[in-house]
């Protein structure tokens, strides 16, 4: 019996370790298997940096050829600008002596026919000095209490979506572009057409106002960019050199340049009494879907589809600053009045606030679910009017930084939307064709 207790615990203590056993065999066999695999990662990745390094070698001689042209490029730009210079001091004595002769009354020697005509052509603009004064900046204006305002009016004005919507300077009237290819001009409160116009091929996507309210430009899915006189009630010029839809226009506060955005990648300013395309902004990646100036300043922000803000200098045509923080493509931007703030709003439903002079983000402000097509501040810069795809305007109290006041009217999407200089009322156009004035 003691015998078969011994069998019975030998058999218990062998059984054990045999499975112990088998326990090390699997994860000896696991660890093989693994080490393998390091192995074979391991190889393929000294594969890898192998090629890398002929790929790399195979590029050295290219880097060096571009750095070869980088330098000559510099040193011819310093040439061009030695020879700007002396030009330009050449012109202001050949322009000092051309005064003298003119107040003299003495004829100019060898003025011909075809002088005398290019005499008469427009000269090009030149865009202002930097250090002027923002009036905005000293300028104590009371908000408008739009957490009392409502819907006011709506009018029935196109066959088509209203795509934009710009307030006349400084009278009661408003202008609205539609993708029905035209656009019309509005009084208020009455509602009354003033004048309209038909030119552009395809969908109208902007328009605004020149500062003098004389002039009007227009952008579209055609490619071209048009400006429109009032007074001779026609087109004095058709601006063609984008290669895809123009998104964006803007009038610079001088009135004597414009700028548009395209599907393109690209920016552009026009000087708006020559018809010519003074310089090209290149640098975002996708479409540049809106563009406007910072008030009183030669600088443009752009917002794009490869969701970043950029500041450009319309002198030298360079980025000055991006803003980067959207998760999703940017569909507008505003500037403040007072130009020290701007605010993008995006395809997640976000408006984000962003710091001119400290160059940082100062508040992402959610709207909800649906993209945020427009946003336009108020003159006190106290307040933002956002369009949304759900046919909501959201106003933003930029002091606590949260949406004050949210106004329902419109069947669709809410496209556009602008404040009247005075803070008196807000117009807005949505895709249910209409436009809605809200006070």
């Amino acid at each position: 019996m003691n015998m078969q207790v011994s069998i019975d615990q030998m058999k218990q203590i062998s059984e054990k370790a045999k499975s112990t056993w088998d326990k090390f065999r699997k994860e000896r066999d696991f660890h093989k298997m693994h080490h393998k695999r390091v192995v074979q990662e391991k190889n393929k990745l000294v594969v890898d940096m192998k090629r890398l390094k002929n790929h790399y070698a195979n590029y050295e001689p290219m880097l060096k050829m571009l750095r070869g042209k980088y330098e000559t490029a510099m040193k011819e730009k310093m040439l061009i600008k030695l020879e700007r210079d002396r030009l330009a001091s050449r012109v202001g004595s050949l322009e000092a002596q051309l005064h003298q002769l003119e107040a003299t009354g003495r004829p100019i020697e060898g003025e011909d026919t075809a002088q005398a005509q290019a005499a008469k052509k427009p000269r090009a603009s030149r865009l202002p000095d930097e250090n002027r004064l923002n009036p905005y900046l000293t300028a104590n204006m009371e908000p408008p209490p739009v957490e009392r305002w409502g819907l006011s009016k709506t009018f029935q004005g196109h066959t088509a979506s209203v795509s934009a919507v710009a307030a006349h300077p400084s009278k009661p009237i408003v202008v609205t572009a539609s993708d029905d290819c035209t656009w019309k001009m509005w009084s208020l409160p009455g509602g009354d057409l003033v004048m309209s116009g038909e030119g552009h091929k395809e969908w109208l996507s902007s328009v605004d106002f020149s500062p003098q309210g004389t002039h009007l430009v227009t952008g579209s899915g055609d490619k071209t960019v048009k400006i429109w006189d009032f007074a001779g009630s026609q087109c004095i010029h058709t601006l063609n050199e984008h290669t895809q839809a123009v998104w964006g226009v803007a009038y610079h506060d001088c009135g004597d340049f414009v700028v548009s955005c395209s599907m393109d990648h690209t920016a552009k300013m026009w000087d708006a009494v020559t018809g010519r395309c003074r310089q090209t902004f290149r640098g975002h990646v996708d479409s540049v879907n809106s563009i406007c100036f910072q008030p009183f300043t030669n600088n443009i922000c752009t917002g794009s589809g490869d969701k970043t803000v950029s500041l450009w200098d319309c002198r030298s045509g360079l980025c000055i600053q991006t803003f980067y923080g959207h998760h999703n493509a940017v569909n507008s931007v505003a500037s403040a009045m007072k130009g020290d703030m701007i605010a993008s709003t995006d395809a997640d439903g976000i408006v984000r606030l962003w710091d001119v002079r400290m160059v940082a983000e100062i508040a992402a402000i959610p709207s909800g679910p649906h993209p945020c097509n427009a946003a336009a501040f108020e003159s006190s810069g106290n307040t933002i009017a956002v369009g949304c795809d759900d046919g909501m305007v959201r106003c933003v109290d930029l002091q606590t930084r949260d949406i004050q006041h949210q106004m329902s009217g419109h069947n669709d999407a809410v496209q556009c939307c602008v404040f009247d200089r005075k803070g008196n009322f807000l117009v807005t156009g949505g895709s249910d064709a209409t436009f809605r004035v809200w006070a």
